[in-house]
């Protein structure tokens, strides 16, 4: 812990001075901007992305000189009691800032001390004036306390993509085995949301016990019924093929039962396309939604089963609205060693989409999460790609890696999350018994959306594997 002293009135001298420097990250830009009111969502650059560049104003000159004159110079026990400061410029993540403050006058009359203050980058200052202090009179000092994180959502994402889903008529559901509470009430309110169609499949007696505990009432909606949980997957799986079905829904089977249903080749759903899971995340911290896959589904999959996890993904991201999706494709680092097949798989799939064997995305890897994520990692290490930092889709080496990225984004860094079974005839919903119920629901308008994109031209490349 670092210990701060401060020194009295009678102590400082004229022309004592004291300075301090930060790296500005993405949280600092955020807090200021969310503090001074710089949060207008119509601040996008011309990409469309949110300005990350935001001006100077007084609150910069409290974060930075406050550290400076509360701590340091004079220290504990100082109040601030006017400030003439005068901003230029401007700061982003990553940038080193400097302040300096210097004793200008002393006034006996309320122990009063004028600091002449500046904070600079590089050469360029960035803020002059002085600040009027009360210094303490007395010695004070304490160690410092941990400071707690506060985690700041830049926006709603998923807002966004209930907001495509309004005006037009639900998708025809299938939902399997819905013999639980949450998965029959999810259900519902997708329906009542007017997300889904749902068609209830599965053992009559048991959906219909369920919904009598929950005081449901289920005749607005059609049951077909069938003996166990093995057998609803099979005729969900069969008005798929029948066309009776438009989507499935995963209800209170385990994930196996339902995928043994979707996969065989001459009774499933399998189309030319490997079939693949796709989390869709929004995480506070940054400043897009953001894709990862598989997760779920491939548990070691090869360079070529890849090549249609990223395709099924940029396909997704295109329904999503997202024009040319930034593809990280994930490793421990960022460079091609043959050792390290997460390495060499990415450089594969990078030299398949510039083959035209990948399209609609733009690819970059091997790149560490980090250099994926974050604009000053990558700025750090000296990577120059339009993909580094700003990643839309993260394509993660084996389903381990990618389930527990996928988790501990959810549980540790607070992100809302979804997700999407694609790959197949119809888009899947696989349900979990942790889920809530906004990721239920965002569940159900992804794949309304898929599932409305395979009828119209924005979903062509999905419809071409769906045949």
């Amino acid at each position: 812990m670092s210990e701060f002293r401060n020194q009295t009135f009678a102590e400082i001298e004229v022309g004592t001075t004291a300075t301090f420097s930060h790296r500005l990250t993405s949280m600092d830009i955020d807090a200021l901007a969310l503090v001074s009111g710089e949060v207008d969502p119509f601040h996008v650059d011309s990409q469309g992305e949110p300005d990350r560049e935001i001006a100077v104003e007084s609150v910069a000159a409290e974060a930075l000189l406050s550290a400076l004159l509360k701590r340091r110079l004079p220290g504990p026990g100082t109040k601030i009691l006017s400030q003439e400061l005068r901003f230029s410029g401007s700061v982003s993540p990553g940038d080193e800032v400097t302040g300096t403050v210097t004793v200008a006058h002393k006034h006996r009359d309320g122990n009063l001390i004028v600091f002449d203050c500046r904070v600079s980058r590089g050469a360029e200052d960035i803020i002059l004036g002085t600040v009027t202090v009360a210094a303490p009179t007395e010695r004070i000092s304490y160690s410092q306390v941990a400071t707690p994180q506060v985690i700041l959502r830049r926006g709603d994402a998923f807002a966004r993509l209930f907001s495509l889903c309004k005006d037009t008529p639900p998708v025809t559901c299938g939902v399997v085995h819905p013999c639980d509470r949450n998965s029959l009430l999810g259900a519902l309110e997708a329906a009542e949301r007017g997300l889904v169609d749902p068609i209830l499949v599965g053992p009559e007696n048991k959906i219909r016990t369920v919904a009598e505990a929950e005081g449901v009432d289920l005749r607005p909606y059609r049951i077909v019924s069938t003996e166990h949980s093995v057998a609803a997957a099979e005729k969900a799986v069969a008005m798929v093929r029948a066309g009776e079905i438009d989507s499935l829904m995963k209800g209170s089977l385990h994930t196996d039962e339902l995928m043994a249903a979707v996969v065989p080749s001459a009774t499933g759903l399998r189309t030319a396309r490997r079939i693949s899971h796709v989390f869709i995340l929004d995480v506070p911290t940054y400043p897009r939604m953001l894709l990862v896959t598989d997760a779920a589904i491939n548990i070691a999959p090869t360079a070529k089963e890849k090549a249609d996890i990223v395709q099924n993904a940029i396909d997704l991201a295109h329904i999503l609205g997202i024009e040319q999706p930034k593809v990280a494709i994930l490793a421990a680092v960022e460079t091609v060693n043959p050792g390290m097949q997460a390495t060499a798989d990415a450089a594969i799939l990078c030299k398949m989409a510039d083959r035209g064997q990948i399209t609609g995305g733009l690819l970059d890897g091997p790149l560490a999460f980090d250099n994926a994520v974050s604009e000053e990692a990558a700025r750090i290490k000296k990577i120059v790609s339009p993909v580094a930092g700003r990643a839309d889709i993260l394509v993660v080496p084996d389903l381990e890696a990618g389930n527990i990225l996928a988790k501990q984004l959810e549980y540790l860094a607070g992100a809302n999350a979804a997700g999407i079974v694609l790959g197949a005839r119809v888009p899947i919903v696989l349900t979990s018994r942790a889920d809530s119920a906004r990721t239920r629901l965002t569940s159900a308008a992804v794949m309304k959306l898929v599932a409305q994109a395979t009828r119209t031209p924005i979903g062509a490349g999905l419809e071409v594997a769906h045949v």
